[in-house]
This record gives C-alpha cells, structure tokens and sequence, in this order.
C-alpha cells in the first residue's frame, strides 16, 4: 500500500510528533503533582532522560508511546509501507529502552514504565493506574510496569 501523502507532507507531519511534553506524560505529571509528589523532568545525567525524576525515593518513571516503543497492544499497529524501516526503527528504540534500564537499574535507580495504552484505551482506568503508581513510588519495588 503506498503513503496517501507525499514525502515531503509526511516528513513535516513525522517531524511534529513530540518526544516529550506528551499528552500521556503531561497526563501522569498533573495527576501525581495533585496527589503532592514533586519531581524533576527529563534529567540528562541519567539514562535515557527519565520523564518523571524522584529524587528523594530514588525512582524514575517513562511514560511510553505503544507506537514508538512497539508494545503489543490495540494502540500499535505496524506501518503497511516502509515496514523495513520501520521494523528496525521500533526495534533499535526497544533494543535501547533495555540497554537503558539496565544502566538505571545498575545505578540503585527504581524504574517505572506507564504505557500510553493504560491511560488511553476504553477499558483503562487512569486514576486506578495513577494510584498504583504513587504507591510504587513511595514504595521499595524495585520496578513498576503498566500496561492497558
């Protein structure tokens, strides 16, 4: 099946996807700043440049697009053109996702990862994900996952 847009259209309408500021992430950040956590965004010295910092609980979140990061739910759907690069592109995103857990894990960091699909999907329930989450971070397991 071939793009119904040109190359130069679909270059300018890829090139405004954010990777940061997200819908879902600002979704996670007003939720738990209501709840009373304070954190730090996208804190370079870290790996990965976690969307949520707590500093103080030692803790880090990612709130991850299905799409980009290639999770298996409803949300992802696997482009019907250029799928080699596009097979490539969410796997090296994937590939370096693991690389960059470990390296956090490895410098005594918790690790959270909100996937966009539990905050999205009919049958999500973002609040109920919210509240685990802050428990997590008040917590001492050592990693979260939530999926939609």
């Amino acid at each position: 099946m071939t793009d119904i847009v040109d190359a130069t259209t679909r270059s300018r309408m890829m090139s405004g996807i954010r990777g940061r500021d997200t819908k879902p992430e600002l979704q996670v950040r007003h939720q738990l700043h209501q709840k009373g956590f304070r954190y730090r965004l996208h804190v370079a010295g870290l790996p990965g440049k976690p969307d949520l910092v707590f500093p103080k609980y030692r803790a880090v979140v990612f709130v991850h697009g299905c799409f980009w990061h290639g999770h298996d739910c409803a949300l992802f759907k696997q482009p019907a053109t250029r799928t080699e690069f596009w097979t490539g592109k969410i796997s090296s995103n994937r590939a370096r996702d693991t690389r960059q857990l470990e390296a956090l894990r490895q410098a005594g960091w918790r690790v959270a990862i909100i996937w966009e699909c539990a905050l999205k999907l009919p049958t999500a329930d973002p609040v109920a994900v919210i509240s685990r989450l802050g428990d997590w971070i008040k917590g001492s397991m050592l990693f979260f996952e939530q999926r939609g």
